[in-house]
């Protein structure tokens, strides 16, 4: 198969700040998690870059911007979805340069909803209605009382390695459509497609400040600096749970609003009048795809007890008949995203093993060879014999593995789905729609599916409950954070 050339080959990626590439005093590199190679260089913001940024965003509030009509801002969105659109190969080589991720998903899931959320948050904004109200006074009069939404100001967006393009775009979507100006900061291990965005963005024509971009990594660096900064008027993030407790901290000092969408530990319950094969192939989706590496993805498998020996060794057949290798050959798992991310999730293999674990499928790393020998693989993983209080059960790894145990009643199956620290997403597998509606409700999550996986309709709400997350994204969930309403009462 043909690759499509990095846009970025042998280059530096830049900021982006008040309309203008711009380079930073220190450089990271961009590292190939296929091969561990060098991609390309990353230039950092230094805190007097962000500090431009974000008074480039106030600025662009200020002028042309600020003044725009609601219909030309979801024109120019529209343009953008456009431009991301007419660069799909690019976005496509850029995605799977970053993430190692199979080039079938870039192709089919990242990059198409990465222009779908500014199409679909442009027309969503567009048709926006606000609520009013005709009421007559005690001395006569009448007074009418209308609602008309404000932008938030400056929004930071922290965005992170996974779904690099999708999760930006869901979130600078709906803040732009809003009338908020940005200042982005994406994963240093992912720089590729928000860098590509700032392209697009340049061209469709939005005016300058009004979508920033900066780079950085670690500690006492750009992303600290910029969701403390005093005249960010309110933060979003997705992330770890551990970091959005320490930005959480720092907002509430200025008592900023803050969307969280944080980790999981998510259950999927199988029950044994389940359609089988459905359910098998949907779990394997739900564990494996992209390494096991989406907020969504399945660690936590309780299958009723009738079916559960079938199950985990269909399960771990499954397991064990993904290919592994370069996804640009089609090969159905890529490599997680770092040595770093790597060396965590076999740590944690190594911990299940201590625990007592019984592994039915991986546990280790495979041998790769050539080129990909110095990439971040590891094995899908599946595996039994542990007790709900093992930390590999409760803890989120956030790679291609799931520990599966059995249940032998409805309410024990929901009580081990709700004994977590997260909340974030389930599925349920079974043929009686009864039980489906009352255990997808009992749930403490904010999405559960039903004989189903990551299909979700965009304008229904998205996010957590308990360490999953605070706020709701999606539809007009996003606009109502992204916006502030002001009434306005006349009287006559």
């Amino acid at each position: 198969m043909n690759r499509h050339p990095y846009p970025f080959a042998g280059g530096a990626l830049r900021n982006f700040i008040d309309g203008r590439f711009v380079e930073g005093p220190t450089r990271f590199p961009n590292l190939d998690p296929v091969t561990g190679a060098r991609l390309a260089d990353v230039t950092a913001a230094d805190r007097a870059m962000v500090d431009r940024a974000v008074a480039a965003a106030r600025a662009a509030l200020k002028g042309d911007w600020g003044r725009m009509a609601q219909d030309e801002r979801c024109r120019l969105l529209v343009r953008v979805a456009e431009g991301i659109e007419a660069r799909f190969d690019d976005f496509v080589a850029a995605e799977v340069a970053d993430t190692g991720k199979p080039l079938a998903h870039a192709r089919a899931v990242d990059i198409p909803r990465g222009a779908a959320n500014f199409r679909s948050f442009a027309a969503l904004a567009e048709a926006r209605a606000m609520p009013s109200f005709q009421t007559r006074t005690a001395d006569g009069r009448t007074a009418i009382n209308y609602s008309i939404p404000r932008p938030l100001g400056v929004v930071a967006v922290i965005s992170p390695w996974n779904l690099p393009l999708l999760l930006m775009s869901w979130k600078v979507a709906p803040a732009l459509a809003c009338g908020n100006a940005i200042v982005a900061k994406p994963s240093e291990e992912t720089p590729s497609t928000a860098t590509l965005l700032a392209e697009v963005i340049h061209d469709a024509g939005i005016p300058p400040g009004v979508f920033n971009l900066i780079h950085g990594a670690g500690a006492n660096a750009p992303g600290e600096w910029l969701v403390s900064h005093p005249d960010v008027d309110a933060i979003t993030f997705t992330g770890e749970s551990s970091t959005g407790s320490t930005i959480m901290r720092g907002a509430a000092a200025g008592v900023k609003p803050i969307s969280f969408e944080l980790g999981g530990k998510n259950p999927s319950l199988v029950f044994a009048d389940c359609d089988f094969e459905a359910a098998l192939a949907g779990t394997v989706r739900s564990v494996f795809s992209n390494c096991g590496q989406v907020c969504l993805c399945t660690e936590r498998v309780y299958v009723e007890r009738p079916i559960f020996d079938r199950f985990v060794a269909a399960l771990a057949e499954r397991a064990r008949g993904l290919t592994i290798g370069d996804p640009w050959s089609g090969a159905a798992m890529g490599p997680v995203i770092s040595a770093q991310q790597r060396d965590k999730v076999l740590g944690y293999y190594r911990l299940a093993a201590e625990e007592g674990a019984h592994f039915h499928a991986g546990g280790g790393a495979p041998a790769m060879e050539g080129a990909l020998a110095g990439g971040y693989f590891v094995e899908p993983t599946v595996m039994t014999g542990l007790p709900e209080s093992a930390r590999s059960v409760r803890e989120e790894i956030f790679g291609p593995v799931c520990h599966v145990a059995p249940f032998d009643s409805e309410e024990q199956a929901i009580e081990y789905a709700n004994d977590s620290a997260y909340g974030l997403a389930a599925a349920v597998w079974t043929r009686d729609v009864s039980r489906a509606h009352r255990v997808a409700g009992r749930i403490e999550a904010g999405i559960v599916w039903v004989n189903d996986w990551f299909l979700r309709d965009l304008r229904t709400p998205f996010g957590g409950v308990k360490l999953s997350g605070i706020g709701r994204e999606g539809g007009e969930h996003s606009l109502n954070f992204y916006s502030e309403p002001t009434n306005i009462c006349v009287s006559f």
